[in-house]
């Protein structure tokens, strides 16, 4: 019979949250005599004594909820529920059998549940080389993971994905009375991201399918779209070590007979190189082209590279409702692999009917004025007044007059080969009618892209980059993953959402290859073929 269990494997059975209620009160009446002879003695050590007290009490609010679980597992409206489960789920599954599981509570404590578990049918297996995973049925109908209740892993991940390490996040959680091995913390925080990339690359199938709902969150609203890249590092394969045994003053000072201390043993190393995520944010601008702080971004990034940003870009665009906007900007600096895919994202995305704008950030553009300036070798007094008078200039709109005057301008011992890319930046983006800054002002359309530029510092910076963090392409993009949920404040939709995704929908993995997304190159139908497998 389905049902939780106390303690170990084949521990007593437990019938309802009343028992261990009680169970729980006949426990706690020895302690409250010690706590108070403790806090009579000891009154400093109240900091103490509170934490006991409340992990105390986490152990009993553990207990009432295995409680329900346990009693509503047997209920006869909970098994037509997962017989539902069972034959609605996504892959055909096996009628099932029980088995028992290990289970952890948000508290810490550890159960034993016997669960229905559904295999996949038989016909399925062996078609391909690729997993075919199964359904806890039962424990699927309450939002479990792998071994955790969704409140414990929701827990662990933003430990782990706020914290600066894993380490760290450990120590937090154990401070707090969860006493999870580091292992187990690890792969709680990753099976989240993983968990959260295979509901993305759902929803990506279906919008390809055309059969991705629109929330029309976005609807009747001024929507700014922006996209830019940041910077970690990635660690590669293993390198073979080294067998010098010099010392290391001998290295230092090139002198055989000095004395000094002895190298080390080198240890094992491996590649490392710094790779970009793709980063994009979508928000709700007021008249004034400011952020409108009560409607959360919405967060999303990527390792697999621009074409695979662009299409998240389209596919969110979409689900949002961005179709029946008042109106969508994309703002971004000059890399053209975004200005590139920005028409195939309109086209996918359904916005062809919807006024768009596109918009260099201000403060590039007055960059790469500031470094055409620069290229022509004159004194810092001359460039400072010319950059003020162009800076004005490029702000106001005239920017054909900035550049023919840059053009014009004498050269002192420089190449014009500097020049002449700066020159042919402010006329790409002028000519495609992205430094119309007087127009968007009046418009109340932002001027700057100052939200993907804080994203990429919040998201990105404050925990996957560091000259000493190396992550595995994997564990970053899971990661990665987590933080564009949490920083924007859309993580308890997030994980409701992820817990509906397991309970009616098989993924054997989440990895994708995105479609062809550049305009400069036709995509062949072979092309578009594979990437919608």
């Amino acid at each position: 019979m389905q049902g939780l269990d106390m303690g170990q494997e084949n521990g007593e059975r437990i019938e309802s949250a009343e028992e261990m209620l009680a169970l729980f009160y006949a426990q706690l009446v020895p302690k409250v005599t010690l706590w108070k002879q403790r806090i009579s003695d000891h009154p400093e050590q109240l900091a103490t004594l509170e934490r006991t007290i409340h992990d105390a009490f986490a152990r009993g609010a553990d207990m009432v909820v295995a409680g329900l679980i346990s009693a509503t597992m047997i209920e006869k409206g909970f098994e037509k529920a997962c017989q539902s489960s069972r034959v609605n789920f996504s892959r055909p599954l096996q009628k099932g059998r029980e088995t028992r599981v290990a289970v952890r509570l948000l508290g810490g404590m550890l159960f034993w549940a016997t669960a229905l578990y559904c295999a996949p049918k038989k016909k399925l297996l062996g078609r391909d080389d690729s997993p075919r995973v199964g359904l806890h049925v039962s424990l699927a109908q309450f939002g479990f993971g792998k071994g955790v209740s969704p409140a414990l892993e929701s827990r662990v991940a933003r430990q782990v994905a706020l914290c600066p390490s894993i380490e760290v996040a450990h120590r937090e959680l154990v401070r707090d009375g969860i006493t999870l091995d580091i292992k187990a913390v690890k792969r709680i925080a990753y099976q989240s991201g993983d968990g959260l990339l295979r509901l993305r690359r759902h929803r990506l199938k279906l919008f390809r399918q055309g059969k991705l709902a629109s929330t029309g969150e976005l609807a009747g609203k001024r929507v700014s779209v922006q996209i830019d890249g940041g910077r970690m590092k990635i660690r590669g394969k293993m390198l073979t070590a080294s067998t010098s045994n010099a010392s290391s003053d001998d290295v230092a000072q090139g002198q055989a007979d000095s004395p000094g201390r002895s190298a080390k043993k080198p240890a094992r190393s491996f590649e490392a190189d710094w790779r970009e995520p793709k980063l994009m944010t979508i928000f709700v601008h007021d008249e004034q082209g400011r952020m409108v702080k009560e409607h959360e971004a919405t967060i999303d990034g990527t390792l697999t590279g621009p074409d695979a940003i662009a299409e998240l870009v389209a596919m969110h665009l979409h689900r949002l409702g961005a179709a029946e906007a008042h109106s969508v900007t994309f703002v971004a600096d000059g890399a053209p692999w975004i200005w590139d895919r920005i028409d195939r994202i309109i086209q996918y995305a359904g916005l062809t009917s919807v006024v768009t704008h596109q918009v260099l950030d201000c403060c590039h553009a007055v960059h790469h004025v500031s470094k055409a300036i620069a290229s022509l070798g004159l004194d810092a007094d001359v460039r400072q007044g010319l950059y003020r008078q162009y800076r004005t200039l490029l702000r106001n709109g005239q920017w054909r007059r900035v550049v023919d005057e840059l053009a014009g301008l004498e050269r002192v011992g420089k190449s014009a080969t500097e020049l002449e890319t700066e020159i042919h930046y402010l006329c790409r983006h002028g000519e495609a009618g992205r430094l119309s800054y007087p127009a968007y002002r009046r418009s109340g359309i932002p001027c700057g892209s100052g939200a993907i530029e804080s994203s990429i510092r919040r998201v990105i910076n404050l925990r996957l980059k560091s000259n000493a963090m190396f992550w595995k392409s994997e564990n970053a993009e899971q990661m990665l993953q987590v933080r564009a949920h949490l920083i924007p404040d859309r993580w308890d939709e997030s994980i409701g959402e992820l817990a509906e995704f397991r309970r009616t929908q098989a993924s054997d993995s989440w990895h994708w290859e995105p479609r062809p997304m550049s305009c400069k190159v036709e995509a062949t139908d072979q092309q578009l073929i594979s990437a919608d497998d």
